[in-house]
C-alpha cells in the first residue's frame, strides 16, 4: 500500500451560508481521501452537500472550518493567486451542463484550459504546443473532425465530450466531475464514462464522480455516501 499522501483531502471540513439572519449549515464536518488513480463517486440526495464539498475541493470556495489538502498541504490559507494556480494546474472540472463558450469553437474552448493557467505571455510562448495538445485530445475523444464546431453545432454528448478535452489539457491529478451524464440519454451517458474512465486508468488520475446513479457509482473503486452534510459510508 503507498505511503503517499492522498491527491486530494478534506479533513473536518464544514460550510454554512448566510440566509438573511440564519445561518444554514450544509457540510457539517466531512473526512474524505482520494488517492492517485483512484475512481471515487459521491452519492447522496439532492441537498446532502456532494456539489458543495466539489467545490470546495476544488478551490472554487472557502470552508467555513477544517481544511482542505492538496498532497498532504493544506490550500485555504494560500494567497488568492496561488490557489487560483493550483486550481488550473491540479484540478480538471466537467459539470452537468458543460460550461462551454457558445462563440467559441470546440478547440478554442479545450485551449482556454491552458490559457486560464498562466499569464499571457506564457501562453503566447507555448501557443503552438498548447494548439497541437488540444487537438490531440480533441481526437482522443472522437472530436478530429469537429475541431471548429461551435456547442450549438454538437450534439449533448459531443458537448461533453469537449469538456472532458478541457479537464485534461493541464494535465491535472485530479478531475472532479458533478452529475457529467446527467443531461445525456443512457446510450450517449455510456459512451462518455466509458471514454472517462478509459482516460482515467491510462493517466493514473484520481477521479471524483457525483452521481446519483448507482450503476454507475457500481463501476467506480470506491463509493461514498453523504446524507445531510456528513459522510455516512
Amino acid at each position: 500500500m503507498s505511503t503517499s499522501p492522498p491527491v486530494l483531502a478534506a479533513e473536518g471540513v464544514e460550510k454554512h451560508f448566510r440566509l438573511g439572519r440564519r445561518d444554514i449549515p450544509v457540510l457539517r464536518g466531512v473526512d474524505l481521501q482520494i488517492h492517485a488513480g483512484e475512481k471515487v463517486a459521491l452519492l447522496g440526495a439532492s441537498g446532502a452537500g456532494k456539489s458543495t464539498l466539489l467545490h470546495l475541493l476544488g478551490l472554487l470556495d472557502k470552508p467555513s472550518g477544517g481544511r482542505v489538502l492538496y498532497d498532504g498541504a493544506p490550500v485555504h490559507d494560500l494567497p488568492v493567486a496561488e490557489r487560483a494556480r493550483l486550481r488550473h494546474q491540479q484540478v480538471g472540472f466537467v459539470f452537468q451542463f458543460y460550461h462551454l463558450i457558445p462563440e467559441l469553437t470546440a478547440l478554442q474552448n479545450v485551449l482556454l484550459a491552458r490559457m486560464m493557467a498562466t499569464s499571457v505571455l506564457g501562453y503566447w510562448g507555448q501557443r503552438k504546443q498548447a494548439r497541437a495538445a488540444a487537438k490531440a485530445l480533441l481526437e482522443q475523444v472522437g472530436l478530429g473532425d469537429r475541431l471548429h464546431h461551435r456547442p450549438a453545432e454538437l450534439s449533448g454528448g459531443e458537448r461533453q465530450r469537449v469538456a472532458i478535452a478541457r479537464a485534461l489539457l493541464a494535465e491535472p491529478k485530479v478531475v472532479l466531475a458533478d452529475e457529467p451524464t446527467g443531461n445525456l440519454d443512457s446510450t450517449t451517458a455510456k459512451g462518455v464514462v466509458d471514454l472517462m474512465f478509459s482516460i482515467q486508468q491510462e493517466r493514473g488520475l484520481a477521479f471524483l464522480l457525483v452521481t446519483h446513479d448507482e450503476g454507475l457509482a457500481g463501476r467506480c473503486d470506491r463509493v461514498v455516501r453523504m446524507r445531510d452534510g456528513v459522510v455516512v459510508a
